[in-house]
């Protein structure tokens, strides 16, 4: 009976991705395989659904749990686990195979398919592969494995010697924090408009259909309103929201998303707060699809290929979807579009468009520009006040003003402000090109393409990352506080009025947002963050906290900034990313699985220039930290504003430690290279002498961390990959240095008579 519903599992999970399918990586800090899967679940999936996935009985996985130190676990919410999905594929991905995930994930092959499609690349944030993962069963420990559980927990009571970590702040508890009705303060008028960001918690894939996981509460959107946002946006998948006419069934239940969709307008409303939609249309389709629609059949990539918007019948598709769209919600604020380089759209989206007979000629520039001018005139169909905002997000440099020249007459062209700044951090030259908070736009890209829609008559619109960037998303702002009030100073010399305040990070209403918006109204950059932080802080801690926020600004200069290392390096993880005795040959993955591929995560920086600027980074930090602990020593403000400072420096010894623990990653695989390379006593005993002081520091930071984000559930999360790390996983860390220095270490040295 087993083998015929594996068989049949087996099928049903046929036509999820695998990729290479390469052997998953060992765990040798974990007795085996069952024993990490327990431990990695523990705090995420109901013991119920555990034991159930690997043929046990809950009392079995809890026996085995309590062995190696675990407390007993704590109860699982249905909303949790619908927040945690991300997360506990993520940590399973090396564990278990496809039916297995399925099972305990209480999916179906057609839900995770569309996960690893929609949710903002996470199949590509996987590695664009699936390890291939035996069938994981529980199996009775015998009396060696009772005694490594037992190595275990004695490895864990001795590095916690008060007790496992005590979550005071519960995974998730922000969301019922930022949920709670309060008395809101009056909102002060004008500042930059629009200011749209995402929702900090929103769930990415589907968010207009599920009733129990709303993305803007009331209690939340009167935050965001307090801090100057007058707008939020979600995703939109034009086939989700509007009738899609060759496979109908995709669109099931779409009139009960835009019934969602019409509620969330009405009560953001109330707010002063307007909804924009993201569309980055219309979305390729699998290849069976053109089996019966070849001739709409645009260009392949993979397994799927673009809905051709040369032809008449998309056209017709795309307006006519927008226009029943605007007319079912009418109050809906505006749309915004990435028409290249995200999702495979039109055939020029990933600048392939020479391969399609009917766009090739008509080039890059008159395909993209008629897509945004195909979703203006569903807009004006609808007889709709929406506004449209066309991206310039992945445009060719060549064919940018050709595309501004062709875009519809009095529509917004948004631009990534920072985006082709040329920077120099630790003697070497690069340019931004992606979100930064260390680099101050607006730059050269951003300013050519404003000039070139003024041009037009369009209204010029800056994206830029006022909360946070990749540079660091870990935590829902980065204290970098000046350079968050010079880019909008800049913008406002510049005569822009309106800006995105952040992609899917950066949607906590921080003092950052309110940085911005007093700029925006007409205060000048001193004026500004010493009036945020004389109302966050109190008048006696104000002129302290300016003066750590300063340090951090000046901190965060010296990151070293590179589109590809922002993507890769493990700052998102930060100490929770394992160490490696062996090379895993495994690439580090987009803002996904870092695991051990110093020479991508460092892109354009040599390997020493990476460490020593995270060192500079984190030593700035920890200063200014510093500060802001003097700062509330001497504070005479309310009890309250005492603890939003105490959360704050909090949330700032956090970036601190995920900086501290990137350059320690890195050196960590530098001398694991030198040390297998040495020959002699004299060669290795150095490195192994600095490898020993990396994991006795791992092991302090990832206990130090998990403290912080025990008692602040922010710490670890972003909306669209969700927890990066729980406090286990920092546990596990913990486990993970112990063993490479009790027993990988240990060898090395006596290979060489240390």
């Amino acid at each position: 009976m087993l083998l015929c519903l594996l068989g049949a599992l087996a099928t049903l999970t046929g036509d999820l991705p695998t990729g290479t399918a390469p052997q998953p990586l060992p765990l040798a800090h974990f007795p085996d395989r069952l024993h990490a899967y327990i431990w990695r679940n523990w705090t995420l999936v109901p013991t119920a659904r555990i034991a159930k996935t690997v043929d046990a009985k809950p009392e079995e996985i809890v026996q085995m749990g309590r062995s190696m130190g675990l407390p007993d676990p704590p109860p699982v919410s249905k909303d949790q686990q619908a927040r945690s999905a991300i997360t506990v594929i993520r940590r399973n991905w090396h564990l278990l195979p496809y039916d297995q995930l399925l099972r305990l994930l209480d999916w179906t092959p057609q839900q995770l398919e569309y996960s690893l499609r929609e949710d903002d690349f996470l199949y590509a944030k996987l590695g664009s592969l699936k390890p291939k993962c035996e069938h994981l069963s529980y199996r009775a420990p015998d009396g060696a494995m009772r005694q490594r559980e037992h190595d275990v927990a004695l490895v864990v009571k001795r590095e916690f010697p008060e007790g496992f970590p005590k979550q005071t702040s519960p995974l998730f508890s922000f969301v019922s924090d930022l949920s709670r009705p309060y008395a809101a303060s009056p909102r002060k008028p004008g500042g930059f408009s629009p200011c749209f960001c995402y929702s900090y918690f929103a769930l990415y894939g589907d968010p207009l259909l599920d009733k129990q996981a709303d993305p803007y509460p009331d209690a939340y959107l009167k935050r965001l309103a307090e801090v100057g946002v007058d707008g939020v946006w979600l995703q939109a998948v034009l086939y989700k929201l509007a009738p899609f006419p060759w496979e109908p069934h995709l669109s099931e239940r779409y009139q009960e998303r835009l019934a969602s969709l019409q509620r969330l307008i009405a009560r953001a409303k109330r707010h002063g707060i307007g909804v924009y939609l993201y569309l980055n249309e219309p979305r390729a389709m699998p290849l069976a699809f053109f089996k019966d629609h070849s001739a709409l059949k645009g260009v392949t990539e993979g397994d799927y290929a673009s809905l051709c918007t040369s032809t008449p019948e998309i056209q017709k598709y795309i307006t006519d979807s927008v226009a029943s769209i605007c007319r079912a919600a009418p109050d809906l604020a505006g749309l915004f579009t990435i028409t290249a380089s995200e999702n495979l759209t039109n055939c020029w989206s990933h600048h392939r468009g020479k391969e399609c007979p009917r766009c090739g000629p008509r080039g890059a520039a008159e395909v993209i520009a008629e897509v945004n001018g195909l979703i203006e005139k569903g807009i004006k169909q609808a007889g709709s006040k929406t506004k449209l905002i066309a991206w310039d997000w992945g445009w060719p440099d060549a064919e940018a003003k050709k595309i501004i020249d062709r875009l519809p007459e009095g529509i917004s062209l948004q631009s990534v402000s920072e985006w082709d700044l040329p920077i120099k951090r630790g003697g070497v030259d690069s340019v931004v090109g992606e979100y930064s908070l260390s680099a101050i736009g607006p730059g050269k890209r951003a300013k050519e393409h404003w000039a070139w829609a003024r041009d037009r008559g369009l209204h010029p619109l800056a994206k830029i990352q006022a909360a946070n960037s990749w540079e660091l998303s870990a935590i829902p702002f980065i204290p970098a506080m000046r350079n968050a009030a010079q880019h909008a100073a800049n913008l406002r010399a510049e005569g822009v009025t309106g800006i995105m305040a952040g992609w899917t990070l950066g949607g906590y209403p921080s003092p950052n947002l309110e940085v911005v918006q007093e700029v925006g109204r007409g205060a000048d950059v001193d004026q500004a963050l010493l009036a945020v932080a004389q109302r966050r802080y109190g008048s006696s801690a104000a002129a302290g906290m300016v003066h750590a926020w300063d340090k951090f600004s000046e901190a965060f200069g010296e990151f070293p900034f590179n589109i590809g290392l922002v993507y890769s390096a493990p700052m998102q993880y930060g100490p929770s990313n394992l160490l490696w005795a062996e090379p895993t040959h495994y690439s580090a993955t987009m803002v996904g699985f870092p695991y051990d591929d110093l020479n991508t995560w460092r892109a354009v920086y040599p390997p020493e220039v990476f460490v020593s600027q995270f060192r500079k980074v984190a030593d700035g930090f920890e200063q200014a930290v510093d500060l802001m602990r003097t700062t509330l020593q001497h504070s005479n403000g309310t009890d309250e504003q005492r603890a939003v400072l105490r959360g704050d420096m909090d949330l700032a010894e956090a970036a601190a430690l995920h900086f501290r623990s990137t350059a320690n990653q890195a050196r960590f695989v530098t001398l694991r290279q030198t040390l297998k390379a040495a020959h002699s006593r004299q060669e290795a005993e150095p490195a192994a002498a600095e490898i020993g002081h990396i994991l006795d520091e791992e092991i302090a930071i990832a206990r130090s961390l998990c403290a912080l984000q025990s008692r602040d559930s922010r710490i670890g999360f972003e909306a669209s990959n969700q927890y990066y790390y729980v406090p286990q996983d920092l546990v596990e860390k913990v486990l993970n240095c112990v063993d490479l220095r009790d027993r990988w270490l240990a060898s090395e040295k006596a290979r060489f008579g240390l």
